[in-house]
């Protein structure tokens, strides 16, 4: 299908958003230069003037381990009542301690966050429970609770169960540029899209825990969005706009009918509903990154018809799993700051960890759908115990195998490394100081066990679909989100990377066009902690309600 001159216009100007943006040698992409802590945004949205709904906490986490965490089929779908949902939230979104050095305190959250400045919402459409009126509600992180926008009459909730042919409510996830770019800059739209997929994972393995599923709803538009969640009736602070990034229905697994859109009436309905509540002023002064907001308007996402994707098997590793508790392995997720570079672990720990990275069907994340697989690992091994130090590649669609091999240099081996799994030895040797001069000269990269850059297939999905450059940043905070996790549940640690040279990850490949690029990098290892940090409970704030 030919694409439209708008269509080409559109591409041609996000490729030039990516290149703009990226970090090299002799300079880095733009931001502030200095943190102006009196301007820092508040981390935490509120909705003045509205009926908040306190949640109540977990009294005993759901009775899964970590190797449950991922399978189908496996726990029974739990009734949508007010503790569950709030468990839900609990587990994915919710406050996970607070930290704090000298006079200085701050929240952590389960779900992880680019310099811990979490531009990501959530907002909620909950039909009538017990303890929780039928409603458009915003989370409020910090209070756990609902903030009620929006009443939805009960005959739409009818139309709805109906589409669906199930009980469930919806969950949207939204972002705040600002959040991002007081830091970050122009890199910030990036930054943000991490974190949106580093949420819906977050989400759709503490729904996994009650028996259900949530079912990315990739038919609609990001206007349709901004309507059943009321921003299009809401009086933000200019630059403090939440923009709409996806909505998914969260159900009982498994779900009889699965639409992937919300019909005509229903949308109807919402676009007359009246949203009460004033969003919180973020901060005094709010800096204008046009490049991010233009590159928002580029990869606006219209209405699309529904289609269905479903991935296909791949082969494992078979390792004896980890019977930590799942909730356990949530809650004590970190952001590692520095690693003990002496320490390894085993080859079945590396593969373990790798293997949970592979889309599969019925498995949770990355059967939520939103969009083919189109990332695969870049791996700089520096102690794993069987392994030879070195560059490996882990291929997560087996469709891309053949043209990575004759895009990447010609003397990489390509040798398996077990049976059919597909991780393949590129090179022997020492890749430390490649790893650490990447990843912007951090040590983090090869002070750790290994550390790894995310390469996504980038010019045909972005040529396609101009909004596919958001889904391949959700797709990296997905497995960002997987890392983290498989890295805690035995006993290491990972953190993030989103600065890196991007044409030096390219270049050790032997990449020379976008075909692939680099969205995303990663790091492993034994965590050295900082005694000057004190922790404490993550809601001693709220002890008294």
């Amino acid at each position: 299908m030919m694409k439209s001159s708008q269509g080409d216009n559109r591409v041609t100007e996000i490729v030039r958003y990516h290149e703009e943006t990226k970090h090299h040698f002799d300079r880095y992409a733009r931001s502030a230069g200095r943190m102006d802590w009196d301007n820092q945004p508040h981390p935490f949205r509120f909705y003045d003037g509205v009926e908040n709904v306190s949640l109540p906490f977990l009294t005993d986490d759901p009775a899964a381990t970590y190797a449950d965490l991922y399978r189908r089929g496996i726990h029974a779908p739990q009734e949508i009542t007010l503790a569950n949902i709030a468990g839900v939230l609990e587990l994915s979104l919710g406050l996970s301690a607070w930290k704090a050095a000298g006079s200085s305190r701050w929240a952590l959250r389960i779900n992880p966050s680019s310099g811990n400045l979490h531009p990501t919402e959530a907002h909620l459409v909950v039909p009538r429970i017990k303890g929780l009126e039928g409603g458009v509600y915003h989370y409020s992180p910090l209070r756990h609770a609902l903030e009620q926008r929006a009443i939805v009459p009960a005959n739409v909730w009818e139309q709805i169960t109906a589409h669906f042919d199930s009980r469930g409510f919806l969950i949207g996830l939204s972002s705040i540029f600002w959040r991002e770019s007081w830091k970050y800059g122009e890199r910030a739209f990036r930054y943000c899209n991490h974190d949106v997929g580093h949420a819906a994972a977050a989400l759709s393995l503490a729904a996994n825990l009650f028996g259900w599923k949530a079912s990315y709803l990739s038919g609609l538009s990001d206007r349709d969005i901004q309507t059943v969640l009321g921003f299009d009736r809401t009086r933000f602070t200019p630059l403090e706009e939440e923009h709409p990034d996806l909505m998914c229905w969260v159900h009982p697994d498994p779900c009889p009918k699965m639409p992937h859109r919300l019909t005509d009436a229903i949308m109807a309905a919402f676009g007359k509903l009246a949203f009460q509540g004033q969003p919180n002023r973020l901060s005094r002064r709010p800096v204008n990154w046009e490049i991010i907001y233009h590159a928002a308007r580029l990869t606006g996402k219209p209405a699309t018809v529904d289609h269905h994707r479903d991935t296909v098997d791949r082969p494992g590793y078979r390792y004896d799993p980890v019977e930590t508790a799942a909730a356990k392995v949530i809650r004590r997720r970190r952001s590692a700051t520095a690693f003990d570079s002496n320490t390894s672990f085993t080859r079945d720990q590396f593969l373990g960890i790798l293997d949970e990275t592979l889309p599969r069907r019925d498995r949770a994340p990355f059967d939520a759908r939103l969009g083919e697989p189109q990332l695969h690992l870049l791996l700089f091994v520096h102690r794993v115990e069987g392994l030879s130090p070195g560059l490996y590649f882990l291929i997560r669609s087996s469709s891309a195998a053949a043209r990575l091999r004759r895009l990447t240099r010609s003397h990489f081996a390509w040798q398996p490394v077990a049976g059919r799994f597909p991780l393949f030895l590129l090179q022997k040797g020492d890749f430390r100081q490649q790893a650490m001069m990447v990843s912007c000269h951090q040590e983090i990269a090869g002070h750790s066990a290994f550390s790894l850059g995310m390469i996504s297939a980038f010019r045909a999905p972005v040529s396609t679909d101009p909004s596919a450059y958001r889904r391949l940043f959700w797709e990296s905070g997905m497995i960002g989100q997987v890392l983290y996790l498989a890295a805690e549940a035995r006993g290491l640690r990972g953190t993030g990377i989103g600065c890196f040279f991007d044409d030096a990850v390219h270049d050790i490949l032997g990449l020379t066009d976008n075909q692939y690029q680099s969205l995303y990098h990663f790091t492993i290892g034994k965590p050295l902690e900082d005694p000057r940090l004190a922790t404490y409970p993550p809601y001693d704030h709220l002890k008294d309600r």
